[in-house]
């Protein structure tokens, strides 16, 4: 097992608070870490980003889009766009381009649980999301982020996991990685026989900060012990446009990496 071969990178200028813009382009962040896998976000998929990433063994493209309005004060708004014809188009679309790109193997529907919920879908919003990322190529995998705090939603997940190809797991809240172990194993139940690709944030969101190293230490031990023991299948860094702000956590990251690799 190599590190180097299961890992993923999120590509894109996501706009958080406190997170300035960085100075990676797309794609540098993969090579930043010595990863060849991508998850791309934030942006529209276009011929112009894929072509970015033609070199990078595997991209699979967001479909829960981050997108700007205006406003009425005349200044603009980020946002979701979580509405099912949207999620349902952006699906078709990443379909169509893998046509052309044949390295766009699936996509990813981030805030998976949280964005339905917020619009009412069900099963067969997710049945519809489904069918048009398989529109034009049956082999992509639909991608969802799963947070460890959401997976006691039996009824909410049960219906749902026929169409989840592999789960993307998170821990939302670094002090709650203290029982990253058990999450996993949890997460297993949940979705059995599901790839489950592990999370790792540079930035701890709730606190609006870096990780804490001990936390960072901590979960790359639990995730290589996991992929070394087959719970999971490889793991996830957030991200590209974190790393000139979390400097000390990418580097430790990056190092430990090329240490099991």
């Amino acid at each position: 097992m190599r590190m180097a071969d299961v890992g993923w990178v999120w590509e894109g200028q996501g706009l958080d608070p406190g997170v300035h813009p960085s100075i990676f382009g797309l794609g540098e962040g993969a090579d930043f870490f010595g990863l060849r896998k991508v998850h791309f976000l934030f942006h529209p998929t276009t011929a112009l980003a894929l072509d970015k990433l033609r070199d990078k063994d595997e991209v699979v493209c967001d479909i829960s889009k981050w997108k700007f309005r205006d406003t009425d004060s005349g200044g603009s708004e980020h946002y979701v766009d979580s509405a099912l014809e949207s999620v349902c188009a952006e699906a078709e679309a990443v379909s169509r381009w893998s046509l052309e790109y044949a390295n766009v193997t699936g996509g990813f529907y981030d805030d998976m649980k949280g964005l339905m919920e917020r619009e009412g879908h069900g099963e067969a919003a997710c049945a519809r999301v489904y069918a048009a990322l398989k529109s034009h190529n049956p082999e992509l995998r639909l991608e969802c982020v799963v947070y460890a705090h959401e997976l006691a939603s039996a009824a909410f997940w049960g219906p749902l996991a026929q169409y989840i190809d592999v789960v993307s797991f998170w821990v939302w809240g670094y002090e709650n990685l203290a029982t990253l172990d058990a999450d996993i194993d949890r997460c297993r139940e949940r979705f059995p026989g599901k790839p489950i690709v592990m999370g790792c944030y540079l930035r701890d969101y709730p606190s609006a900060s870096p990780m804490p190293m001990g936390a960072i230490r901590s979960q790359c031990q639990t995730v290589w012990q996991g992929l070394e023991d087959g719970r999971l299948a490889g793991f996830d860094i957030l991200g590209a446009v974190l790393i000139d702000g979390q400097i000390e956590q990418a580097v430790w990251v990056r190092d430990f990496i090329r240490a099991h690799s």
